[in-house]
């Protein structure tokens, strides 16, 4: 007899660990890798977002050609309540219309340059003097006094070596560590509120720079091989005026002209760049679409994916973050073309101004679900299972962050099993930040982004002149949007919505802040 109840016992263990475990329609996961493989658009999206569509600065022509391309085409495959929406206002527009450096003596040397962005032009071409500061302070532009009129200013580079060449540039994950990879890509509200008084003493510097009467300012990238990566300044936001004109140049003619001054032989430049602002709508915009949900009592629940629109204009921002909006449109064509009929709704939405602080996305949340500075939440932060993240440049999705929600470490794990044969296999319980699934994450909704192999992203592509469509991996992005694809299905396929984290308490969103960036 207690042989018999030991087996019964046993059973009943093996039954309910089995239906404990993470129902995977298999099924399902070889149509989503057979449209993938077989009718794959992500060099159509490609093509579009970056050579088409060009840079993608909040509110400048670029941007807002990206959000009409991408609202007719959600809607072309038949997405639902495709569109613009508001998230609040973000400021002015900027592009450069045309931009030129050169050196003129002592010999005439073409320099590769980028202006800063939100900068003012020069109008027309300049030719002038190069001034070279040990320092660009309020102190040092007093000690100039009436010399600095005119004159275009360099503050000197300390470092003066250019990374080794001998370090490859890309690089993907070895499969053995994608489990414990550590926390990545996290800024803390500490740093941030450190750093945040360096970048408002920078911008007046630089006002008080132009009032003085220089005609502008050149700058040193920090990488090497003519890579420029170039940002910009507050200049968008109400309250703060654009400063002198500036321009980012590459490193090596920066520590050549640093040398010739130096060595106190003359340096002239000619430079020339042409910057617009526009005023005419100050909002700012994100762009979303969806699949209906099926089921009478669920479809008001909502899976949201997402990536954000926006990008430097140095590029075509192709990695950053094309890639990540060019894999979540993917995903949903795909879902779209297998005709999917989701228990949840499948939702779309593609984010501005993520570069100047997520404002994009935390205007969402603040908008539909509450605001982390006082939790006090709306009905909807009830009604969303999960918002998935991509923003690491092109490289495959090789797994998932949990964020610290250790509850559906075993929920992804089953998930991924399908695509072990694509590489795609680590869960790790560490965060990872700076960028939009942070601003769902801090109003208690499971926000979570994928690991991706690093490729050159972080060595050669991020915020620089070459982020452009030819350092996209295209089989990458097709993996990672059947990845992506899965996942959205299941989340919206399973009986229950995913497992949360406890609240978090009321606090300062980490870029909620009064000076922007």
């Amino acid at each position: 007899m207690k042989k018999m109840l030991i087996g019964a016992g046993l059973l009943l263990f093996f039954f309910s660990a089995s239906r404990a475990q993470e129902t995977v329609d298999m099924q399902m996961m070889k149509k989503i890798k057979d449209e993938e493989k077989n009718n794959s658009q992500v060099t159509m999206i490609a093509h579009n977002l970056t050579d088409v569509c060009g840079p993608r600065l909040t509110n400048s022509p670029g941007y807002n050609r990206a959000l009409d391309w991408v609202t007719q085409t959600l809607q072309a495959w038949g997405l639902q309540n495709a569109g613009r929406e508001a998230w609040g206002e973000f400021g002015r527009g900027w592009s450069t219309e045309g931009s030129y450096l050169a050196m003129k003596q002592p010999y005439y040397e073409s320099i590769i340059a980028y202006p800063v962005a939100w900068t003012n032009g020069t109008k027309k071409t300049i030719t002038a003097d190069v001034i070279l500061v040990d320092k660009l302070d309020s102190a040092t532009i007093n000690k100039l006094g009436k010399n600095i009129k005119g004159k275009i200013i360099m503050e000197k580079a300390n470092n003066t070596k250019l990374q080794s060449a001998f370090k490859p540039f890309a690089t993907r994950y070895d499969a053995a560590a994608l489990d414990t990879l550590p926390d990545d890509y996290m800024l803390t509200k500490e740093q941030l509120d450190f750093f945040l008084p360096y970048v408002s003493k920078e911008y007046k510097t630089k006002l008080y720079l132009q009032s003085k009467g220089a005609a502008g300012l050149l700058s040193c990238s920090s990488r090497r091989d003519g890579t420029i990566v170039v940002d910009g300044t507050p200049g968008y936001a109400k309250g703060y005026d654009a400063t002198l004109p500036e321009m980012v140049i590459d490193k090596e003619d920066f520590l050549k002209l640093q040398r010739l001054l130096q060595d106190n032989k003359p340096v002239q430049v000619e430079m020339n760049a042409q910057n617009k602002f526009y005023d005419n709508d100050l909002t700012g915009y994100n762009v979303v679409g969806e699949i209906p949900g099926t089921d009478p009592g669920l479809k008001d629940q909502v899976v949201i994916i997402g990536g954000h629109l926006d990008s430097w204009h140095s590029g075509t921002g192709a990695t950053d973050n094309g890639a990540g909006c060019i894999v979540m449109m993917e995903a949903m064509r795909i879902l779209k073309t297998l005709n999917v009929q989701p228990k949840r709704t499948i939702r779309i939405a593609l984010w501005g101004g993520e570069e100047q602080g997520l404002y994009g996305s935390f205007g969402y949340v603040k908008k539909h679900y509450g605001d982390p500075k006082d939790m006090v939440l709306k009905p909807g932060q009830q009604l969303v299972s999960a918002y998935y993240n991509l923003d690491n440049g092109s490289g495959k999705i090789r797994g998932i962050y949990t964020q610290n929600n250790d509850k559906v470490k075993d929920i992804f794990k089953a998930w991924l099993a399908p695509f072990a044969d694509m590489d795609a296999t680590g869960v790790t319980n560490s965060n990872t930040g700076s960028t939009d699934h942070l601003s769902f994450d801090a109003v208690g909704i499971p926000g979570f982004q994928f690991i991706q192999d690093p490729l050159e992203y972080e060595t050669r592509t991020h915020h620089s002149n070459m982020d452009n469509y030819d350092h996209l991996s295209i089989e990458d992005l097709q993996q990672a949007a059947a990845v992506v694809a899965a996942f959205a299905y299941n989340t919206a396929m399973r009986a229950d919505m995913l497992p949360r984290k406890p609240l978090p308490k009321p606090e300062r969103f980490i870029f909620d802040t009064d000076i922007p960036f």
